[in-house]
């Protein structure tokens, strides 16, 4: 069944804040990959289930230029704030202390609201040629 997949700068956006997000990388290159057999993905995905955080799947940040298929990738529904103990915990589940990946093929992302705003004529062309929201 066919669902609509927003572009991770667009719930920017529609947030008004910074977002996270997750990207899959895998081992075998983007030729042969898919998410839906991606081990590691499974894995981090029921980490965020079991610990109640919510999920979306998005798409990469948007680019007038080109479409790429959909590679799997989450938006994360907490808020990028050191002070919350739900984003620590997010952190500390997904980096090992020295900030790099605890997951092979799994990549942490953070979004500023204002990069986010800075490509929001995605948007004005998706509402202009008749593709989207009216």
């Amino acid at each position: 069944m066919p669902q609509l997949i927003e572009h991770i700068d667009a719930i920017a956006r529609q947030k008004r804040r910074a977002v996270l997000y997750l990207e899959f990388h895998p081992a075998t290159g983007w030729r042969h990959y898919r998410y839906q057999a991606d081990a590691a993905r499974d894995i981090v995905l029921a980490w965020l289930d079991a610990h109640q955080i919510g999920w979306q799947p998005c798409g990469p940040i948007a680019d007038p230029c080109t479409m790429p298929p959909y590679l799997g990738q989450v938006y994360l529904d907490v808020p990028y704030d050191e002070a919350l103990p739900a984003y620590r915990t997010l952190r500390d589940y997904l980096e090992l202390p020295d900030g790099s990946m605890r997951h092979a093929g799994v990549n942490f992302y953070a979004l500023p609201l204002e990069l986010a705003d800075n490509i929001a004529e995605h948007d004005e062309e998706k509402t202009s040629n008749g593709v989207g929201p009216d």
